[in-house]
């Protein structure tokens, strides 16, 4: 135990021999931890907007006048064996004099002459994934029995782009910040060994074993991650609470908030264990290129 105490002792008096160096070394991991949480948000907030989505119906399929209850099943049963089908819901001529009654409450003129019979019966299609509407769309548009389609198509593909477009941009831009804090952490304590030789020497003359000189520069990098996921994760919880009352308002059909603090608990465990591992492999790399033991 007083070894461990005293290797920590250690660690801590050489980075406040060294704050500007820390401060540097953190604060480049906080930009990665930072960074790379914000890009955690804005996916998950991408996964909702698209679940949302697909939970919705997302075509609209028109059946002719006078098409019969054994089409419709017939129908039915071709699209749920595509097994893309997330739900299926049958609007009647009924249902839908009911749903135009209500979106036209406001305006007595537009329902007063409304009757069932010149409304169509539909289908509501909901797809278990976005990227099965277009397959679901055509077959519909294909099926003798439907008279229109309404898909549309432009604003599923561009949420599905959107949300790839974020993954993929995320993660190089969270490997390449990775990277960065990897290489600063090493650097950083390249320079903590230069400025400590007088002192190595002296461990070594006295029998100091190699991982004895080690471990105060690999905790040092550890401290380091750990304190850049600490305020990493601190900030953008802070910013997700100062951005909520507009992103609410705008979002306001969609689920997402208020987000769950258990959200930003499992973050800082994730960002912490980036961060441990971060500040041990350039601290590793750092000691075993620059000290002579």
């Amino acid at each position: 135990m007083r070894i461990v105490e005293r290797l920590i002792k250690t660690t801590f008096q050489r980075i406040s021999r060294n704050p500007y160096h820390s401060i540097g070394a953190i604060f480049v991991m906080f930009l990665t931890f930072f960074v790379g949480g914000i890009f955690v948000m804005l996916s998950l907030g991408s996964n909702a907007v698209l679940d949302h989505f697909e939970s919705r119906p997302q075509i609209d399929a028109f059946f002719k006048d006078g098409t019969t209850q054994e089409q419709i099943d017939a129908f039915e049963n071709k699209l749920r064996a595509t097994g893309n089908i997330a739900q299926i819901n049958f609007i009647s001529k009924e249902d839908a004099l009911e749903i135009y009654k209500e979106r036209n409450k406001d305006d007595p003129l537009l329902t007063e002459f409304v009757s069932a019979d010149i409304l169509p019966a539909s289908f509501q299609i909901s797809s278990n994934k976005i990227d099965h509407l277009g397959e679901l769309a055509k077959i519909s548009q294909s099926e003798e029995s439907v008279e229109n389609v309404v898909f549309q198509q432009d604003l599923v593909e561009t949420l599905s782009t959107w949300t790839k477009n974020i993954r993929n941009f995320g993660v190089a831009i969270v490997v390449f910040l990775l990277i960065t804090s990897t290489l600063i952490t090493l650097i950083v304590i390249s320079l903590n060994i230069s400025l400590h030789k007088d002192e190595i020497e002296t461990m070594k003359l006295v029998g100091a074993t190699k991982a004895y000189v080690r471990t105060p520069f690999i905790l040092e990098g550890i401290f380091y991650g750990l304190m850049a996921a600490f305020f990493g994760t601190i900030f953008l919880w802070l910013t997700v609470i100062w951005l909520t009352p507009f992103l609410k308002e705008f979002l306001s059909d969609i689920p997402i908030f208020p987000i769950n603090h258990i959200v930003f608990i499992y973050l800082f465990i994730g960002e912490a264990t980036a961060g441990i591992i971060i500040g041990a492999i350039g601290s590793n790399i750092a000691t075993r290129k620059y000290l002579n033991i």
